[in-house]
């Protein structure tokens, strides 16, 4: 067996443990600041994708409602009428709000005939939705939170009682704010509705660089188009 000298025996000196530990203190920081910036971005992309989801079905409840404004099933079975609840238009449009009347029935049995009244507005930063059935509060609910615009277009086509001024085609388009509800004739919406991630946290700087998204729809009032007012 072979014997080495200490003297000649050689291992790590003082400055290259120095440097090791350098190096894998710099390897770990590196690995754990990547952890970081991606765990950033998964909570990031995450929130975005749920208020993409948000608002899309916040737009598919909207437009169903209105959609069906105007719809009054004309049969002797049916027990009520949009004009009990509504005389004239049955819309509503001002500002940043919207009502719409409609009248839903199902045969049955049970027979079922309400006239339902829906009305959207912004408060504050909440999108609320609110229902009467047959002149009766059923609910009011915050449809869509977070909300940073939400902005009501209307397609005019003449005006209400000159059928000679109604074609069923859209003549203009002007904000809802400016229209006249006894005098112009609206058969279609269009709805821009626009939303961010929640911030609950004032320090929380991670969504501040997140641009806040937007929906459109244009919505054809179908049961006016072919109606006269």
């Amino acid at each position: 067996m072979n014997l080495i000298p200490l003297h000649k025996q050689r291992g790590l000196t003082l400055i290259e443990l120095i440097v090791a530990l350098v190096v894998g203190v710099t390897a770990i920081a590196g690995i754990y600041q990547m952890f970081i910036v991606q765990s950033r971005a998964y909570v990031v992309q995450d929130q975005v994708i749920e208020v993409q989801q948000n608002i899309r079905s916040a737009m598919e409840i909207l437009v169903r409602d209105i959609r069906m404004a105007g719809f009054d099933y004309d049969n002797s079975t049916s027990s009520v009428k949009i004009e009990d609840f509504k005389p004239g238009a049955p819309y509503l449009v001002s500002g940043n709000s919207i009502t719409v009347w409609y009248e839903i029935y199902r045969p049955g049995p049970p027979l079922v005939s309400e006239v339902h009244e829906v009305r959207y507005a912004l408060n504050n930063t909440d999108l609320e939705r609110r229902l009467n059935i047959n002149g009766v509060t059923q609910l009011n609910e915050v449809l869509l939170e977070n909300v940073v615009d939400f902005e009501l277009t209307c397609g005019i086509d003449g005006r209400i009682g000159f059928e000679n001024t109604q074609d069923g085609i859209v003549d203009q388009w002007v904000n809802c704010a400016t229209v006249n509800n006894n005098q112009d004739k609206v058969i279609a919406v269009r709805v821009a509705l626009t939303t961010r991630p929640a911030q609950n946290d004032a320090q929380d700087d991670r969504f501040q660089n997140i641009s806040p998204r937007t929906l459109n729809s244009t919505i054809a009032l179908r049961n006016l188009s072919i109606k006269k007012l």
